[in-house]
């Protein structure tokens, strides 16, 4: 069997380079046999817990009736106290209808729990961001406008999950209109703002400049629309990116997508040589390839890959397996690859950045998140890379590293008083030191709990 050694850059990888390509697939698989033993244990992986002090029965009287009726009319006379009064400011709902949840699909509502409640923890754990699942039983996108619109009182804000295209645009587009809190999509937003930080990130290695490059995108969903979106607002040139769908590259000729509005703006935007074909007449001589398509392993043939230019990068997010394993990437020239699992090198995942953006969104209190918000989300975790020093298997911080989701708490929350957006600015010190006291908290609560037997140890 032969190892999963590259062909050119750094070979080494999270599985290590001595494993035979049958370890490293199973290895892969591991997570989900373990998900299917832990998660009847725990029966979900969050719950709602107090914050306040309880220091006998009398103190129901303040947190209950009747005392709790002095802060009800202080919000009435002044809504802007509920910041003061309540966990508004910290509470974010996790809307879902379960139509495309992860690289399953219409799975419905009911089966998509699992993701939401996923999305809270890492909200709390990551970012102290107190997020609650709401699934609903409804695929019709006006009701689930509806449906969010009316719920506002009680979050600070919303974060739309795995929701179908076209649809998603549409309820993302009419919820930022209608709310005056910030909604935000994390399947574009946030895969954009990681994805364009991987990418910044890896053309420091390589080189390269952002407005030099050919960028090919394979899938052209909700996440590689945004992250299009995001690249050229970034500087990339929009003749110089080519997108590919299931039928091929969009271009001006693509009759069959002008009632997709999305799809069809991107054909008449972008792909200035008109190429026409499929993923690998795109991909020659292209500089970057940024996958947001259907789980692989197969879903591009690797070979595709050897008529890239030198220097490759390859971004293969598909969960939950990539669209080609790293190992045959590298194997025909990519040099750089990332895909959005943590058992890889370069996880390219909104995990990285949907905590530490809502953290700083929530803290100033901004009226929306800004594609300046993101870029400036991406560019601080690039900085937060370069600590350990940028290479080819560390163009982007991991999820454990110190002070990344404090720090771009502190880039977003900047931008949003830059902006004028934000309702409470405040300076960067105290930005950095609330951002980073309430994550802190929220890990220290976690850690005691587990101590204290309060959350029962993990079974072997």
């Amino acid at each position: 069997m032969p190892t999963a050694s590259a062909k050119n850059g750094n070979s080494s990888n999270a599985a290590g380079p001595q494993l035979t390509k049958a370890e490293l697939i199973a290895k892969a698989q591991k997570p989900s046999e373990d998900a299917m033993k832990l998660h009847p244990f725990y029966r979900g992986k969050i719950e709602v817990s107090p914050k306040c002090c309880v220091r006998d029965f009398n103190d129901f009287a303040i947190w209950y009736s009747p005392g709790v009726a002095a802060p009800c009319k202080d919000i009435a006379k002044n809504p802007e106290t509920v910041y003061e009064h309540t966990n508004k400011a910290n509470m974010v709902a996790v809307v879902s209808d379960g139509t495309r949840v992860l690289g399953l699909g219409d799975i419905g509502a009911l089966a998509s729990i699992p993701v939401m409640e996923g999305k809270g923890l890492l909200f709390k754990y990551l970012g102290g961001v107190d997020a609650f699942p709401i699934c609903l039983d409804t695929k019709d996108p006006d009701e689930i406008i509806r449906t969010v619109e009316i719920l506002q009182p009680c979050f600070g804000g919303i974060n739309l999950e795995d929701i179908s295209q076209p649809k998603c645009f549409y309820i993302l587009d009419e919820l930022r209109k209608r709310c005056n809190i910030p909604v935000w999509h994390d399947d574009q937003q946030g895969t954009a703002t990681v994805s364009l930080a991987g990418l910044l990130g890896a053309l420091k290695v390589v080189g390269k400049r952002i407005q030099d490059v050919k960028i090919v995108l394979f899938g052209a969903g909700a996440a590689n629309i945004r992250i299009g979106t995001l690249y050229m607002a970034a500087g990339a040139k929009p003749g110089n990116l080519i997108y590919v769908d299931s039928k091929g590259t969009l271009h001006k000729g693509r009759a069959d997508l002008q009632n997709h509005k999305e799809k069809w703006h991107m054909c008449q935007y972008t792909n200035a040589g008109d190429v026409r074909g499929t993923v690998a007449d795109a991909l020659k001589g292209a500089d970057v390839l940024s996958a947001a398509s259907t789980p692989g392993p197969d879903t591009i043939k690797k070979e595709v890959i050897s008529g890239m230019n030198k220097d490759a990068i390859c971004f293969l997010t598909a969960n939950p397996v990539p669209e080609m394993w790293p190992w045959d990437a590298r194997e025909m020239g990519a040099r750089i690859v990332g895909t959005g699992r943590s058992d890889f090198p370069n996880q390219v995942n909104n995990s990285l950045g949907f905590p530490g953006i809502f953290r700083g969104t929530l803290d100033v209190r901004a009226k929306t998140i800004t594609n300046e918000m993101c870029i400036a989300a991406a560019e601080e975790l690039v900085k937060c890379a370069e600590v350990k020093g940028l290479s080819d298997d560390n163009i982007i911080p991991k999820m454990d590293e110190p002070d990344i989701y404090a720090r771009v708490a502190v880039a977003v929350g900047m931008k949003a008083i830059e902006q004028g957006i934000a309702r409470h600015p405040m300076t960067r010190d105290q930005l950095f030191k609330l951002a980073s006291e309430t994550i802190a908290r929220a890990r220290k609560e976690t850690q005691l709990k587990m101590k204290a037997g309060i959350i029962a140890d993990a079974p072997k």
